[in-house]
């Protein structure tokens, strides 16, 4: 049994997000589309009616499908946001964009990497050639009035300057990203120990870079270990301790989206849940039952899933299940 008494890193989810979160933050969620999103995390953010959140996310799906239809959301900067199958192009998001209840800027996948990036190296600012040619550069989310308004947010989207250092290629383009720094990051790993050490296996997509551009970063695990087991082999570990500010004990803490080697998605739910994303009304009434009517996440997981659980289990061997049906 570990003991946490002594350790201000761990925490309750609830206290994290209240001590750490607040109406008005810049925040940013990991994970990629159906994998790793920091559920749990997110469902406390509207359980706790938090609202008028800037988010910063690379290509996102559940989460902040959830927060967005959930009212928390005010700004979005982002590439994508999907559930593969279940919704391409995630269901609230797309309604909240087309009836302007939220901003959008976005960039391409590889510029929010970028973007993530330069936040972490503390540079204002990264260059690539990433969406020349493209509208992507033409057509901003946020006009002049709202950046001037926003000191938070950059002067300008990006800056397409000649590349100062081409010989070859005279008046060669490139492109300028400002970099990300949130107030708060949000990942969810498959181990942690008390100190905040980190260890996410399987692809790592944005997390990272993430964590380290932001201010605050509060890191859900499956797993809750003693300090100094995590040393024994420090190069499976992303995150040092002093890059982490609270640690959470949460098991299947992404679910319904998948987290590898431990547990799959769950297309049962998933299914339902783009069923009930379909109109605001029927999304309220599944925050109502689903969230809002769950104190913790074990209570959410226990009516979303139920005995489905051992179907949605990683299979060792693949760090997949082999019992749920993908098509």
């Amino acid at each position: 049994m570990i003991d946490i008494k002594n350790n201000t890193k761990v925490m309750a989810l609830e206290q994290a997000i209240r001590q750490y979160i607040s109406d008005g933050a810049h925040i940013s969620i990991g994970g990629f589309t159906l994998n790793r999103n920091p559920m749990a995390a997110c469902h406390e953010i509207i359980r706790q009616g938090i609202k008028g959140l800037h988010l910063y996310a690379h290509s996102n799906g559940q989460g902040l499908d959830e927060l967005v239809g959930a009212g928390a959301i005010s700004k979005v900067e982002i590439a994508y946001s999907g559930n593969g199958r279940f919704a391409p192009t995630c269901l609230c998001f797309r309604r909240h964009v087309i009836e302007n209840k939220i901003m959008v800027e976005d960039y391409t996948n590889f510029q929010m990497a970028l973007r993530f990036l330069a936040g972490a190296m503390g540079v204002p600012f990264l260059p690539t050639t990433s969406s020349l040619g493209t509208d992507i550069i033409n057509k901003w989310g946020f006009d002049t009035t709202t950046r001037i308004k926003d000191s938070r947010l950059s002067s300008k989207k990006l800056v397409v300057m000649e590349n100062p250092f081409s010989r070859q290629a005279p008046g060669e383009k490139i492109v300028l990203v400002p970099a990300i720094n949130p107030d708060v990051t949000l990942i969810h790993a498959q181990q942690a120990d008390t100190t905040g050490t980190t260890r996410i296996k399987g692809l790592t997509f944005s997390d990272i870079e993430q964590a380290k551009a932001s201010q605050t970063v509060i890191v859900t695990c499956d797993e809750l270990l003693e300090p100094g087991i995590m040393n024994h082999d420090p190069q499976k570990n992303q995150l040092p301790s002093f890059c982490v500010d609270a640690v959470v004990h949460v098991p299947f803490g992404t679910y319904p989206t998948a987290c590898f080697g431990l547990y799959d998605y769950d297309a049962q739910f998933l299914s339902l849940y783009r069923d009930m994303a379909a109109s605001q009304d029927r999304f309220d009434a599944y925050v109502k039952e689903f969230i809002l009517g769950t104190k913790t996440h074990a209570r959410f997981l226990e009516k979303a899933c139920g005995k489905r659980l051992e179907q949605i289990k990683a299979d060792p061997e693949t760090g997949y299940s082999d019992q749920i049906k993908r098509g």
